[in-house]
């Protein structure tokens, strides 16, 4: 589901995939809709530069096609956001957050990248250059992941800790950690509690999975 900022590689990545897994592959773009949506908006949007807005459109116009296919033909959606990602809030509810299936919301991010070595331990099935490559939603002009967020091994790190340790912030900072990033993922995990709770339902993977063995108010003056 290409748009203008889907980059060569990306589109390369894909079709290798699924040609190594022997999987049907069909190209929608999203750029039409995407320009169309715009459009709608001149009038309503008038003065306001782009932002996460336009960003989220593109996701959630991805989300339609999804959920549209879904319904033509019978089959589960299966939603791909991973623990880091839905931890902080770095997915788009009504966009890549649609799906039945949640197959690999308890894996962390940097668990990702073991498995993805792991399954090309005797050929190349995931294409290499996905595995490297600096990791980005590609919403934007060059955008990174690293643009909004710590470093993965980092996030993952301080997310095990605070998620399924349960330790505090505080706690978190003493190991040598420092305070003001430890406090931002504390708070972007603690926001973000509203888009959890309308998350697919996902299979668990570590000691504690985000949905029944999670729970914490929605309210947003809540401070843990």
């Amino acid at each position: 589901m290409p748009s203008q900022y889907s980059s060569r590689g990306s589109l390369d990545d894909a079709a290798g995939l699924a040609g190594n897994l022997g999987i049907v592959r069909h190209v929608i773009s999203i750029k039409e809709p995407f320009d169309v949506l715009k459009e709608q908006f001149k009038e309503v949007f008038a003065g306001k530069t782009e932002d996460t807005t336009e960003e989220n459109m593109q996701s959630r116009l991805r989300g339609l096609i999804l959920m549209s296919m879904s319904n033509k033909f019978g089959h589960l959606l299966l939603t791909t956001g991973n623990k880091s990602e839905l931890a902080v809030g770095y997915c788009t509810i009504y966009g890549d957050m649609c799906g039945g299936l949640a197959v690999i919301s308890d894996v962390p991010k940097t668990m990702i990248y073991r498995l993805a070595h792991w399954v090309n331990r005797e050929k190349e099935v995931i294409p290499q250059a996905s595995i490297t490559k600096p990791p980005s939603a590609e919403l934007k002009p060059d955008q990174k992941d690293q643009d909004a967020l710590p470093p993965y091994d980092l996030l993952d790190e301080i997310l095990a800790l605070y998620v399924e340790d349960h330790l505090s912030p505080e706690d978190i900072a003493k190991r040598g950690f420092e305070p003001g990033i430890v406090r931002w993922i504390q708070h972007r995990v603690d926001m973000n509690e509203y888009k959890r709770r309308q998350a697919a339902p996902g299979l668990r993977v570590t000691s504690l999975a985000f949905g029944i063995g999670w729970r914490m108010p929605i309210a947003q003056r809540y401070l843990r």
